[in-house]
């Protein structure tokens, strides 16, 4: 037997022991496996939505029965005298939604992780993180008892300067920074998760060198959690398109929403609103392929840098 035939055997032998030490954990794994064929694959049918012609009348008919309209759906979509805006506004939100809110959370982690006070530390993380839980009916209503006219704001500081009712990207950074409010302890967990992998060692050495806590935060912990930065970041700008619908909706009012329309809001408002369901499909499929596509573009730059990939 030749040797590369041995090679082959051998590392086919150790992939099957190493398979039989780990069965447990893939019998563990089956359940989430069927669940992401059932919930996440087979609804990928429905894409063949975006190429017909989907109005209520036809949902009697069988997929193949159905109208075929190509690329139809798409060029009406593009074509729609809100698409431009409301693509402007998406990748708005997105971009700063990315940028300070992996800042913010990164920062908060760098803080806790700093506390002396165990106690005081994780009664602070448990209050940071508790807003996460709470649904976006409760955070709008509290952000506009706060921000619009006659709200909190407004009677303590008697001012006319009423952010939820600006028309002008000002509500941009409103809408982020309630989001970041309500989700910065949520996301802080996984780099605090990140940080405890450090050496203790390199901060002692780092000590004893005479590193103060801002060189030693600067050289070893933001260096540590970097590959957890870069993956996070590369997921974050792979979903800049799927700006949640909810949120905006909740936190809009008719003065500000040529400024929070957002592609899910636009799809659903256009598909489901106007029961055109092809046309809703449609903008999916587009949100999805552009996702993926920045996805791609992301991991491959991280790449080039020689940074730690997703992919």
């Amino acid at each position: 037997m030749s040797s590369k035939k041995l090679k082959a055997k051998t590392k086919t032998r150790l992939s099957l022991w190493t398979l039989w030490k780990q069965r447990y954990l893939l019998a563990m794994s089956i359940p989430f496996v069927i669940w992401l064929i059932i919930f996440k694959y087979i609804p990928l049918w429905g894409w063949t939505m975006a190429f017909q012609n989907v109005k209520p009348s036809t949902f009697n008919k069988p997929i193949f029965q159905r109208e075929f309209v190509g690329f139809d759906n798409f060029v009406k979509a593009f074509k729609d005298r809100l698409f431009t805006q409301t693509m402007i506004n998406t990748l708005g939100v997105s971009i700063i939604g990315i940028a300070i809110g992996t800042l913010s959370a990164i920062v908060f982690a760098v803080m806790l992780n700093e506390m002396k006070f165990r106690r005081f530390k994780k009664v602070t993380q448990t209050i940071s993180y508790l807003p996460h839980f709470v649904s976006w009916v409760i955070i709008a209503s509290i952000a506009k008892n706060v921000f619009n006219d006659g709200g909190v704001i407004d009677t303590l500081f008697k001012t006319n300067f009423h952010l939820m009712s600006t028309n002008s990207i000002l509500i941009w950074f409103v809408i982020v920074f309630i989001d970041i409010w309500k989700e910065v302890g949520w996301n802080a967990i996984i780099y605090l998760s990140a940080m405890a992998g450090i050496d203790p060692g390199l901060y002692e050495a780092a000590e004893i060198d005479g590193a103060n806590r801002l060189q030693r935060i600067w050289h070893i912990t933001l260096p540590g959690i970097r590959p957890t930065i870069i993956v996070l970041l590369i997921m974050s700008i792979g979903g800049a398109l799927n700006v949640g619908m909810e949120r905006q909706m909740l936190l809009s009012n008719p003065l500000v929403e040529q400024h929070t329309m957002v592609l899910s809001w636009f799809s659903y408002k256009r598909g489901i609103g106007n029961s055109d369901y092809g046309l809703g499909t449609a903008i999916g499929v587009f949100q999805s392929a552009v996702g993926i596509t920045l996805l791609l573009i992301a991991n491959k730059i991280a790449g080039l840098f020689g940074e730690d990939r997703l992919i």
